[in-house]
């Protein structure tokens, strides 16, 4: 809708007034269009006392922020002057109806090729909170990536005290050796990645790593005042506990949802969950200084994440002097205590705080019927050797792999979304992802002699509309371990969660329908089971993976496809012109 108002018209002032407010009341209630340009290029940092080159949006590390409102259109045209093929996935976005704008590799585009690009349009509907985007493409997220912030609709609050200041804090990993040099290698000789040499926060490793005092990141706080930090978890690999020594942190929203508040001295944020946090700063100068620590949490065996810690320092304005440099040695310097890396009784009794608000203004739409029940089993196994070779994997015979429901997914060579749209899916991917185990086992207690996996390009196909319980189902195959599933195109309720084997008799009873959390991203407990609902009303196809990215590599990823309803707005829109190909 288009208005023109021009000077000569003499509209009387109080009509003018009238128009101006009716054309702003119609861009709150649609949205505007933003524009952003990323360019994909190289750029040197030196971090941990080495230069390397890395993968950059704009030669920034990390990557720009985005900021959007709800109800925005978004429009970024993604150029690739890198070496690697690209492709960018804005991470929690539902992408209804424009799958196209997704940004998996082979899932719902071909990658952007060296000296071409693509634009990325999309509208956020629905949503407003911290979330974020990431090169979805090989392992090329550990330098691609950053903070996607969706402010909520012009004059709509928080449904918390608005904080002084809004602070993006992004977690990280940091290798000396070029990522895609690694995960190459893992994949030759069958065994586990090297892991990374650092922990970052917004890009610093921090004065627990050598060489790096310099690189520090410092947040500075007023005396008295309350900021949001938006957590994000960018790392490759690895769950993290945070704390702020001598604060506590009020959570307010994970995965871009509001959660009923509740106050913690640590938290966990697996990688691909996002947290925002209320920290108000003490109410007089203190005269001391504070580490923010993140270290990672991990029931897997040692040696294969990186168990180190990352510190930026929490610091206060000097009263008499706020806008001097006021990070003083000589002021006391407080350390967090953090849970034990293997602490699964912390992680399970933080995630069974998270409640959604539950309110008229944000109600938990948790699915009461159940249309479609699924059960999958989450874990890692083995792939034989290539004949007339040895491999690195848990014996000389064997690789490692990952699998759900016993089907290690093989990427395809061309994108699955396209092949879909155009019914040229044969020898593509097959549409028969079993619904639950070939050859049910005691998932939790001692592992089959047999770990081997199948492969191959499995799709679970479900109708528009339905409403879909899946429950995930870690295994003690290789060890138990903790796996944060991130499902693309959706939201969906935690119902329940628990330890040991699901009990589809008696665990159903214990579901929460109320007041669920609601996210895109959820851990797997180690040795354990959880329980999702959603609405499948979004059509297209959705890649959903484990978000540790070695096993994702080995396989542990599959994807869903959602038919077209039969309404005109129940349909995939067609595919943009400028598509990449493959």
């Amino acid at each position: 809708m288009a208005m023109a108002l021009s000077s000569s018209s003499a509209l009387p002032c109080s009509l003018l007034m009238a128009a101006l407010m009716l054309l702003a009341s119609i861009a709150q209630v649609q949205g505007i269009t933003r524009y952003y340009d990323f360019n994909v290029t190289m750029a040197n940092v030196t971090r941990l006392c080495a230069t390397k080159s890395i993968v950059t949006v704009n030669g920034q590390f990390p990557g720009p922020k985005l900021v959007a409102r709800e109800g925005d259109r978004v429009v970024i045209r993604v150029t690739n002057h890198a070496q690697h093929n690209i492709s960018l996935h804005w991470h929690g976005i539902r992408q209804l109806r424009t799958g196209w704008a997704d940004g998996p590799a082979y899932i719902t585009q071909c990658p952007i090729q060296t000296g071409q690009s693509y634009v990325y349009n999309f509208t956020v509907t629905g949503q407003r909170g911290t979330l974020w985007w990431h090169a979805h493409i090989s392992w090329l997220r550990a330098t691609v990536y950053g903070p996607l912030v969706i402010l909520p609709k012009l004059g709509v609050p928080y449904p918390f005290p608005a904080p002084y200041k809004e602070v993006p804090v992004i977690f990280g990993e940091w290798w000396q050796a070029d990522t895609e040099v690694v995960v190459k290698q893992a994949l030759q000789t069958g065994g586990g990645p090297n892991v990374s040499d650092a922990h970052i926060i917004n890009g610093l490793p921090g004065p627990l790593y050598n060489c790096s005092a310099k690189d520090t990141y410092k947040l500075k706080v007023k005396p008295g005042k309350t900021y949001m930090l938006r957590l994000i978890n960018a790392a490759l690999n690895d769950e993290l506990f945070f704390s702020v020594a001598n604060h506590s942190l009020t959570v307010v929203e994970v995965d871009a949802v509001y959660v009923k508040p509740f106050t913690v001295d640590t938290l966990i944020i697996g990688p691909g969950q996002t947290t925002n946090v209320l920290l108000t700063a003490k109410p007089f100068y203190p005269g001391a200084n504070y580490y923010m620590s993140a270290a990672p949490y991990s029931a897997a065996r040692p040696g294969t994440f990186d168990n180190t810690t990352v510190a930026g320092i929490l610091e206060y304005e000097y009263p008499d002097a706020p806008a001097a440099a006021s990070f003083n040695k000589a002021l006391p310097l407080h350390k967090p205590a953090l849970p034990a890396l293997n602490d699964t009784n912390f992680v399970g009794n933080f995630t069974a705080k998270l409640r959604s608000l539950a309110t008229k203004q944000y109600p938990a739409a948790v699915p009461k019927a159940v249309d479609r029940r699924f059960f999958f089993t989450v874990g890692l196994g083995t792939h034989p050797c290539p004949a007339n070779t040895t491999c690195q994997g848990p014996t000389n015979t064997t690789q490692f792999a990952a699998s759900m429901n016993n089907v290690s997914f093989v990427l395809p060579t061309r994108a699955l979304l396209h092949s879909h749209f155009t019914g040229l899916s044969s020898g593509v991917y097959s549409p028969d992802f079993p619904v639950s185990p070939l050859t049910p086992f005691n998932y939790t207690g001692t592992p089959p002699n047999n770990t081997n996996v199948a492969s191959g390009t499995k799709l679970m196909v479900i109708p528009y509309g339905a409403s879909v319980e899946l429950v995930m189902q870690g295994t003690s195959i290789l060890g138990i371990e903790s796996h944060p599933l991130h499902l693309h195109g959706f939201n969906f309720f935690v119902v329940g969660q628990g330890y040991g084997n699901y009990d589809p008799v008696n665990d159903p009873a214990k579901f929460n329908l109320v007041d669920p959390v609601e996210r895109n991203t959820v851990g797997v407990p180690a040795g354990g089971w959880v329980a999702i609902r959603f609405l499948a009303d979004n059509p297209g196809v959705w890649f959903m993976h484990c978000h540790l990215e070695v096993h994702t590599t080995w396989g542990l990823r599959m994807a869903w496809l959602v038919l077209d309803g039969s309404l005109p707005h129940q349909k995939l829109l067609p595919p943009p012109s400028d598509l990449p190909k493959c």
